[in-house]
């Protein structure tokens, strides 16, 4: 995960820039999708986690070349989110002592002006040399074994308290208090009025008063403003992926610019035993993810159909596929800075082409597709939590098998 994340990252600079980037993690339907196709588990909560470490152990020592600092992280990394930020303003020469206030300004909205049961142990800050910056954070609430995501990014962001993020993942969680919703403005004032007009023990006193009257009609609630909707992800009660959670249309369409683009762009790949064409299949999804637009990324299962997930859903990691889409995208990463873009730009022509094939592709089903991979699993160095993957029965005792063979 951690060459995988970092190269596509690279790609992305390179074709985009670093602004494009923060925009992207910013994103919550990309980011999920990013860390399906670097092989996480799709639905796990921990593909926060796992994102943000393997981007902060990749990126850090490309930082001075790439311009992009990950701090933060889980648990006491995020404690040490502002010392990290002062060492980086240190170095490139911007404000770290404002940088390190905004990820304290951060993590006070999300776990005290947003009160939605949700407690906070997760804080990541990615920041550019120019000092703009992307913050995801993360909640848990142990009751409902349920985890939220917020997103947020510096541009465009004119309050810290005034409908500041650029996203929020979870399910609903009924009426919460959220002081940081641009509704809430008179509350915030108010409370400010109270605690100088009267100081906390007079607050107090007014509260008991309040306490102490229990009849009568309760006074009409204003007229409530509709609350401006930012993209949310929520996730299905399933963990498994499941043919519902992947648009076919998108995976046919990569698999027939797998098999069309393959002896075109990527000739040198057929000769590999064990990958092949299904390497060129990553690849286009990798190449989806670099260059997508936001639309397209409604389904972020599909995405862990490139190289599975470590809990063997929905099949065990393929690492032969794995490591050949690593060396291709290093390779056409490193061309590139040369000069030399043939193989950035048949990365790109393929991602292209699955767009314009998906409209009249077929294929398999989704249910079969992932049943194949889990078959084939073996011959690709299929590998999980659980260990390796043994081969068929029928086969075992022979050589991996060569895809197409």
């Amino acid at each position: 995960m951690t060459a995988l994340g970092a190269v596509m990252t690279e790609a992305i600079v390179l074709e985009y820039g670093r602004d494009e980037f923060l925009r992207r993690l910013a994103h919550p339907f990309w980011f999920q999708s990013f860390g399906a196709v670097m092989g996480m588990d799709w639905h796990s909560s921990g593909i926060t986690t796992s994102v943000l470490g393997a981007l902060k152990r990749g990126l850090g020592p490309k930082a001075a070349e790439l311009g992009i600092h990950v701090c933060g992280g889980r648990g006491r990394h995020s404690r040490a989110t502002p010392g990290e930020l002062l060492a980086v303003g240190e170095r490139v020469g911007i404000d770290g002592g404002a940088l390190a206030t905004a990820s304290r300004l951060v993590a006070k909205v999300d776990s005290a002006a947003v009160q939605d049961g949700f407690e906070l142990y997760l804080h990541g800050f990615v920041v550019t040399d120019d000092g703009k910056w992307a913050v995801i954070q993360q909640g848990m609430n142990g009751e409902r074994r349920q985890a939220r995501r917020y997103h947020w990014l510096s541009e465009g962001l004119s309050s810290f308290v005034d409908s500041p993020h650029a996203a929020v993942d979870g399910p609903g969680a009924g009426t919460i208090v959220n002081l940081a919703d641009r509704r809430a403005d008179a509350s915030r004032a108010g409370q400010l009025d109270l605690l100088t007009a009267l100081g906390p023990d007079g607050i107090v006193a007014e509260y008991a008063k309040l306490d102490a009257v229990r009849e009568g009609a309760p006074a009409p609630r204003p007229r409530e403003e509709a609350q401006p909707l930012l993209p949310h992800l929520v996730m299905p009660a399933h963990e498994e992926v499941r043919a519902e959670n992947v648009v076919a249309r998108r995976l046919h369409g990569a698999l027939a610019a797998a098999a069309e683009r393959s002896p075109v762009d990527f000739p040198d790949l057929l000769l590999t035993p064990g990958v092949g064409a299904r390497t060129v299949l990553s690849l286009a999804m990798v190449a989806e993810v670099v260059h997508g637009a936001p639309c397209r990324f409604t389904d972020p299962a599909r995405f862990s159909l490139a190289h599975g997930g470590k809990d063997r859903n929905p099949f065990p990691v393929p690492t032969a596929v794995y490591d050949r889409t690593i060396a291709v995208m290093k390779s056409a990463v490193r061309r590139a800075k040369l000069g030399a873009r043939e193989e950035m730009d048949a990365i790109r022509r393929l991602d292209a082409q699955a767009r314009r094939l998906e409209a009249h592709a077929t294929g398999p089903s989704v249910d079969a597709f992932m049943a194949g991979e889990k078959a084939r699993s073996h011959g690709y160095g299929g590998r999980s939590v659980f260990g390796w993957e043994e081969a068929p029965r029928e086969t075992r005792g022979e050589t991996r098998a060569v895809e197409g063979s």
